[in-house]
């Protein structure tokens, strides 16, 4: 196989390869002219090279260290993922760089598959599978313990907004409970509650979304997928504090059983809800899994969803939103999410926001009451009212960079895996 040799400059490309050129060829292969920010140059020279059709290249040269092989492989990779990249030995951080490999691996695989095949179940047992082999490899046998709540058990259970929101679909919803515990005590403390929204594909329901937003639902589960990464990043890094993770998994779909607009839904705190539009069901599902954390007593809790269109309207596919009352623990994530090179905003959220939900049937609507609401923010106020103390130790992600819809010039279409490394290193942090 014929392998074309890339290496880095800090020198500028000559002015024959165009003004500012961040790459240029010779008999030896191709080089990289990095500029003022180098990670962001080598990223965008992976995409060009990539879709000049050169699939099997080599990098070269001294300056490629673990960042900057990084960037390259960010850049590099796409869906289909024709083609390779040979890798220098990295040394000290080559176990780092493999683990970033395959937890982003997994994220990007289950997020851009699509939901004939990845299930609410299988999402479960995907993700089960995948922290039980970091674990396995990383810290040891019997460190991971789960439990998958299926079908009609989760309405024997009382998990009724998963019910709910999943019981029109064939393929019936589920919830993965997992608990990573590396220190073999049954009573250790939980640092931390990982809850994702894994929709693994969203109709919109009976409020039916139109063909153009429907076409990208599979990924509706990014949310899932980025705690569930998160989680086996931080094991490959070295966490030896106990976690738990909850999948709130289901597919939001159109039939004679499926959820209509006017239910009321009442869950085991004691919470109704009147369902005021189908399609935001997210909120409903992530509802019952931080009921479910809230009781662990951990640290903190992290919930992580690709919740609202308003939120991607503000930060469109570059960051990720945060929003949360704890200014402490924000911060703490924004200085991870600097730390790894990641975007990240924070966006409002205040105690007003959660009296924009009013229902006149139930205690809250699954959305905003105020003719001109925000949406993301009165989002993050339905979910508040699952936990006792929403003012503090919790905080929420709209994951608006999980998807791309379309190639930009640093990212191919498809999930982009944004996130792990942050939140692995808030995990680490704490």
């Amino acid at each position: 196989m014929t392998m074309m040799n890339i290496t880095l400059s800090q020198q500028p490309a000559n002015e024959v390869w165009g003004k500012n050129a961040i790459l240029s060829a010779n008999d030896n292969g191709m080089t990289i002219h990095l500029q003022k920010d180098p990670l962001v140059t080598i990223q965008q020279a992976a995409r060009k090279i990539k879709n000049q059709g050169i699939l099997n290249v080599a990098l070269k040269g001294n300056k490629w260290t673990l960042e900057e092989c990084w960037s390259f492989q960010q850049g590099f990779t796409s869906v289909k993922n024709a083609g390779s990249v040979q890798f220098p030995e990295l040394n000290a951080d080559q176990a780092e760089f493999d683990a970033r490999i395959a937890c982003s691996t997994f994220v990007k695989s289950i997020i851009n598959e699509p939901s004939d095949t990845l299930t609410p179940e299988v999402l479960a047992e995907k993700a089960a599978e995948f922290i039980t082999t970091q674990a396995n490899k990383y810290v040891g046998t019997g460190k991971v313990s789960f439990e998958i709540v299926a079908r009609e058990a989760l309405q024997e259970r009382g998990y009724n907004g998963i019910w709910a929101v999943g019981k029109g679909s064939a393929h019936l919803p589920a919830m993965l409970q997992l608990d990573f515990n590396p220190t073999g005590n049954p009573d250790a403390p939980v640092l931390a509650c990982l809850v994702g929204k894994g929709i693994t594909f969203d109709s919109g329901g009976y409020s039916l979304k139109p063909s153009e937003s429907m076409s990208t639902m599979r990924t509706d589960m990014g949310g899932a997928a980025l705690v569930t990464g998160a989680l086996g990043l931080a094991i490959a890094r070295g966490l030896n504090q106990r976690v738990k993770l909850y999948l709130c998994c289901a597919e939001n779909m159109v039939s004679s059983r499926a959820f209509k607009l006017g239910d009321i839904i009442t869950y085991r705190n004691g919470v109704k809800v009147e369902v005021l539009n189908t399609d935001a069901e997210g909120r409903l599902v992530l509802a019952d899994g931080l009921i479910e954390a809230d009781k662990q007593q951990a640290q903190f809790i992290v919930d992580c969803a690709t919740l609202t269109g308003a939120a991607k309207v503000a930060v469109g596919n570059d960051y990720h939103s945060v929003l949360s009352m704890d200014d402490n623990l924000v911060a703490d994530l924004l200085q991870s999410a600097k730390a790894e090179k990641e975007a990240f905003w924070r966006l409002p959220f205040e105690s007003f926001h959660r009296s924009q939900i009013s229902s006149s049937f139930a205690d809250i609507a699954n959305v905003g009451s105020v003719p001109v609401g925000a949406g993301a923010s009165t989002a993050t106020a339905f979910l508040s009212y699952f936990l006792e103390k929403p003012e503090q130790n919790w905080l929420h992600i709209d994951c608006s960079a999980t998807y791309r819809k379309a190639p930009s010039d640093l990212w191919s279409a498809g999930a982009t895996g944004i996130g792990i490394k942050t939140l692995a290193n808030l995990l680490l942090a704490k």
